[in-house]
């Protein structure tokens, strides 16, 4: 009898799981509706936005021909809804990185190194278990020569029936040196619908 209710229990588990009428979104060639909600195309028309105009202002465009180091740093989100600022700032990074423009620093954070392996695979200095010839050497860490840091803000309006959800991220580019912000930018995302219609 055990057995047969094990068994019943674990079918009705992966039938859950099955979410008939689930499909896969071709995020290339999505034409569904939007939501009053931050959603993944939102997220990359931001990161798109402001990679584009990083790039065309000359903004990360080093005098040499070399590349910058971007460090990231605080992404505060003044919304109602609990996202993870990531979303943004990853989609950012991709593009910079695949632009040949910058790279990212993640031995410098904002909450410390971001991956912490910088740190302690120095720890493997003097262990003579491990070829020292392969120990990363004192002063070889980069410093970093731009900071990114920025803001998601939403205001809701009523309109009667409707209401209107505007979001905007706003980002900075900072010059580490000087602590001179030698880029800013914003991007609206504006959405009207049914007053009923939550936005968290």
């Amino acid at each position: 009898m055990k057995k047969v209710i094990v068994m019943t229990l674990l079918s009705l588990v992966f039938t859950g799981c099955a979410a008939p009428g689930a499909s896969y979104v071709d995020t290339n060639n999505d034409t569904s509706g939007t939501v009053m909600g931050l959603e993944y195309r939102d997220f990359e028309k931001a990161a798109a936005d402001a990679v584009a105009s990083m790039i065309s202002t000359g903004a990360v465009s080093h005098p040499s021909g070399g590349r910058y180091i971007l460090a990231i740093g605080k992404v505060t989100n003044d919304t109602m809804q609990r996202i993870d600022t990531d979303l943004i700032i990853k989609k950012i990074r991709i593009e910079l990185l695949q632009s040949g423009k910058v790279v990212v620093t993640t031995a410098v954070g904002i909450n410390g190194a971001e991956d912490e392996m910088s740190y302690a695979a120095r720890e493997l200095r003097n262990n003579d278990e491990f070829s020292q010839a392969r120990v990363a050497r004192k002063g070889t860490l980069q410093a970093p020569d731009l900071s990114l840091s920025g803001k998601i803000l939403q205001r809701n309006h009523s309109m009667g029936r409707q209401q209107q959800v505007e979001y905007f991220f706003q980002l900075t580019l900072t010059d580490i040196n000087s602590g001179l912000a030698i880029w800013e930018g914003e991007t609206p995302i504006i959405k009207r619908g049914s007053g009923k219609t939550v936005s968290w």
